[in-house]
C-alpha cells in the first residue's frame, strides 16, 4: 500500500466516523450523509487507481452512471416506497460483500474445475472470512429482498410460519457453517461455496418470512447491520483496512439501533424474529366494526384547533401513504402563526423504517427542534389542549398497557390518549399491523374524522384561512 491511498484510506474513515456522528441528531444528518458520501467516493476511487484496476476514462463513467441513478433514486421513489429502497441498498450491500469473497477465493485457489483445482494455496484464517463473507452477505441480500417484496406488497406482509421453523432455521445454518468447517478445512472442495450459497439464500427467506408488517423497521435495521458485518468480514479477506472499519461501523451501529428498537417495543430480538406477531392479520382484510364511533367533520376539528393554546401532532405511516407532511406542516404553520405551542412526537418505531418520520418531516421542512422523541414528550401529553394523530395506530393504542392478550402489550406507547382531546384522522376503524383494535377509538375525548389525510388536512387549512 502506498502512502497516498493509506492518507486517502485515512481521510476516508475520518469521514465515515464524523458521519456517523452527525447522523445521531436531526439536525446535522444531512451534513453527515455528505460526510460519509464523500468518504466513500474517496475510498473507491483511491483503491480504484491504487490497484490499477481501472483507468480513469472508465473510473469517470461509473461516477456519471451511479451520480444519475443515485439522482433518479433520490428523486422518483416516493416516501412510502423509501424503506423498501434502503432494504434493497441493504441487500445490493450484502451481495456485493458475498461476490467479491467468493471471488477472492477464486483467485486464490486457481482453477475451481475438479480437475485442475489447485488446492492448498488458500490461508485458513483467509478461508473463515471467506465462509463468514459469502454466507452472511448472502443471507442479507435474500433477506432484504424478502422485506422490500413484504414491505411492496408482492408478499403478504403478515408472517408466515409453519411448524417446527425455528428448529429448521438453526439446522440450515448449522448445516452452512459446518460447510463452511469443511472448506476451511480443505480448500479444494470447489462445489462447497456454492452450497453455502444456496442454504443462506433459504435462510435468508426463512428467516424474514416469520416477521410481521409491524416489525419491519427492525429488520431493516437488522439488515443493515448484517450488511455491514459482511463488508467488514470481506476487508479481512482483502486485508482493506477501510472496508474493515466502514463495515464495523454500520454493523456495530445497525446492532445498537436494532436494539433500541426492540427497547422501545418492550420486546427482546428473539421475539421480534420468532413471535409471529400479527400472523391472523392483513392490513388488507376488511373488519367488522364491532363498536360505533361519533364521525366528526373538519369543521369540528378546526374549531378545536382555533382554540388550542397547546397541539402536539402523532405522525404514522399513514402521513406518508397520503403523502400529506407538506400540507400538515401548512396546517402547523398557521396554528404557530395564532399563537398556539405544536411539537410532534414521534414514536421509535412508527412506519417502516428506522428514522421514516424523522425523515419525512424533514423533506416538508418540519424545524427540527419541533421534532421530540417518546421520553422528551410523552409526560406533556396530559397538559395538552389536543393531540391530533395522523395515521398513527399501534404506537397509541392504550391496550399495551393493560391487556395482557394482546400483542402489543408491554410496549411503550406515546400518551395521545392523556390529552384533553384527541383527533384521529384515518380512513377506517381497521387495526394495525398488530392486529389489535384501537381502544384509542372509543374514548370519550377522541373525535374520529374519516377519509384521506390529505384531503383532510387541505380542507382544514382552506378552513382555518378564512
Amino acid at each position: 500500500m502506498t502512502a497516498g491511498i493509506a492518507i486517502a484510506y485515512l481521510v476516508a474513515a475520518v469521514c465515515f466516523i464524523l458521519g456517523l456522528k452527525m447522523l445521531s441528531s436531526a439536525q446535522t444528518a444531512r451534513r453527515g450523509n455528505l460526510y460519509a458520501a464523500f468518504g466513500m467516493l474517496l475510498a473507491v476511487v483511491g483503491t480504484l487507481v491504487d490497484q490499477r484496476i481501472l483507468g480513469f476514462a472508465y473510473i469517470i463513467s461509473g461516477l456519471v452512471i451511479g451520480g444519475f441513478a443515485g439522482v433518479v433514486l433520490a428523486t422518483k421513489v416516493q416516501m412510502t416506497a423509501m424503506p423498501q429502497m434502503v432494504g434493497l441498498l441493504n441487500g445490493f450491500g450484502g451481495a456485493a460483500s458475498a461476490l467479491v469473497a467468493y471471488a477472492e477465493y477464486i483467485r486464490l485457489s486457481g482453477d475451481p474445475s475438479p480437475t485442475v483445482f489447485l488446492a492448498g494455496n488458500v490461508d485458513a484464517v483467509v478461508m473463515v472470512t471467506i465462509v463468514l463473507s459469502v454466507l452472511i452477505g448472502t443471507v442479507t441480500f435474500v433477506g432484504s429482498v424478502v422485506a422490500a417484496a413484504k414491505l411492496q406488497g408482492i408478499m403478504r406482509s403478515a408472517p408466515v410460519l409453519y411448524p417446527m421453523q425455528k428448529q429448521i432455521n438453526a439446522l440450515l445454518l448449522f448445516a452452512a457453517l459446518a460447510l463452511g468447517g469443511w472448506l476451511v478445512y480443505d480448500a479444494s472442495v470447489w462445489y462447497v461455496p456454492l452450497v453455502v450459497i444456496g442454504l443462506a439464500a433459504v435462510l435468508g427467506v426463512t428467516s424474514v418470512i416469520p416477521i410481521g408488517g409491524a416489525d419491519m423497521p427492525v429488520i431493516i435495521s437488522l439488515m443493515n447491520s448484517y450488511s455491514g458485518l459482511a463488508g467488514a468480514t470481506t476487508g479481512f479477506v482483502l486485508n482493506n483496512n477501510v472496508l474493515i472499519i466502514s463495515g464495523t461501523l454500520v454493523g456495530t451501529s445497525g446492532l445498537i439501533l436494532t436494539d433500541i428498537m426492540c427497547r422501545a417495543m418492550n420486546r427482546s430480538l428473539a421475539n421480534v424474529l420468532f413471535a409471529g406477531v400479527g400472523a391472523d392479520y392483513s392490513p388488507d382484510e376488511a373488519r367488522a366494526e364491532q363498536r360505533t364511533v361519533i364521525r366528526y367533520t373538519p369543521e369540528d376539528v378546526a374549531y378545536m384547533l382555533e382554540h388550542a393554546q397547546s397541539v402536539i401532532i402523532v405522525p404514522g405511516y399513514g402521513l406518508a401513504v397520503a403523502q400529506a407532511q407538506h400540507v400538515l406542516q401548512e396546517l402547523a404553520t398557521i396554528l404557530i402563526a395564532r399563537g398556539a405551542s405544536v411539537r410532534y412526537a414521534i414514536h421509535p418505531v412508527a412506519g417502516r423504517m428506522p428514522g421514516h418520520m424523522n425523515v419525512l418531516l424533514a423533506e416538508a421542512n418540519v424545524p427540527y427542534d419541533l421534532l421530540l422523541e417518546m421520553d422528551q414528550i410523552n409526560d406533556d401529553f396530559q397538559n395538552t389542549d389536543v393531540a391530533l394523530i395522523i395515521g398513527a395506530n399501534d404506537v397509541v393504542n392504550p391496550s399495551a398497557r393493560y391487556k395482557k392478550s394482546s400483542p402489543l402489550f408491554g410496549m411503550p406507547i406515546l400518551n395521545a390518549d392523556r390529552a384533553r382531546t384527541v383527533i384521529v384522522c384515518k380512513r377506517s376503524l381497521n387495526p394495525g399491523f398488530a392486529g389489535e383494535d384501537n381502544e384509542l377509538f372509543y374514548l370519550k375525548n377522541t373525535m374520529m374524522v374519516f377519509g384521506d389525510a390529505k384531503a383532510t388536512l387541505m380542507n382544514l387549512v382552506g378552513i382555518m384561512k378564512k
